[in-house]
């Protein structure tokens, strides 16, 4: 597994609630970092955007225990209402290296999917890292030989943080429905 591949990790739960109601969870930029270890806290970049619309762009703050804090640059790249949430996130401030901040070749991509499902909603969550260089951009750069071990263990990590996320959100959405 390389990260020029632009490995993807994909997670989905069923919600017991209409796509209405999960939709206004997932496209809360600020509950992720009620459910996530390592978002601290988003906030829109314009105070008065109230729901995100294509091209808005939002800042992301970050800790992570092998990198300490930064932060991170997000654009709402994909936006079907109770549908399809998806946004690309740059580094801002240079601290991964490489070229200067672009959208079209973000550091990851993530992605909301609801579906109506048997009286409730299917919601799908996926993260895929690249092309940009990143955190593990400057792992592999320490150990080159071990890149397929380092992609790995970040999937992982992402794998458990989208989990965390979606139980959250299973758990509100179907909370504020009885």
């Amino acid at each position: 597994m390389r990260y020029a591949d632009g490995p993807l990790v994909e997670c989905d739960v069923h919600v017991e609630a209409p796509p209405r109601a999960v939709w206004e969870l997932v496209t809360d930029i600020e509950l992720p970092a009620r459910l996530s270890p390592e978002l601290q806290r988003a906030e829109w970049t314009d105070a008065s955007t109230r729901a995100p619309a294509l091209g808005e762009t939002f800042v992301g703050y970050n800790r992570h225990p092998l990198l300490g804090e930064w932060r991170t640059m997000s654009r709402v790249v994909e936006l079907q209402e109770q549908r399809v949430f998806g946004w690309a996130v740059v580094d801002p401030d240079g601290r991964f290296g490489g070229d200067a901040p672009d959208f079209a070749r973000p550091m990851a991509t993530w992605r909301f999917t609801l579906s109506p499902e048997a009286g409730g909603t299917r919601l799908h969550q996926s993260a895929r890292l690249g092309p940009a260089r990143s955190g593990v951009s400057l792992s592999i750069d320490r150990m080159p030989d071990r890149e397929a071990q380092i992609v790995s263990a970040r999937l992982k990590e992402l794998r458990a943080n989208i989990e965390a996320s979606l139980r959250g959100i299973k758990a509100l959405a179907e909370a504020d429905e009885r």
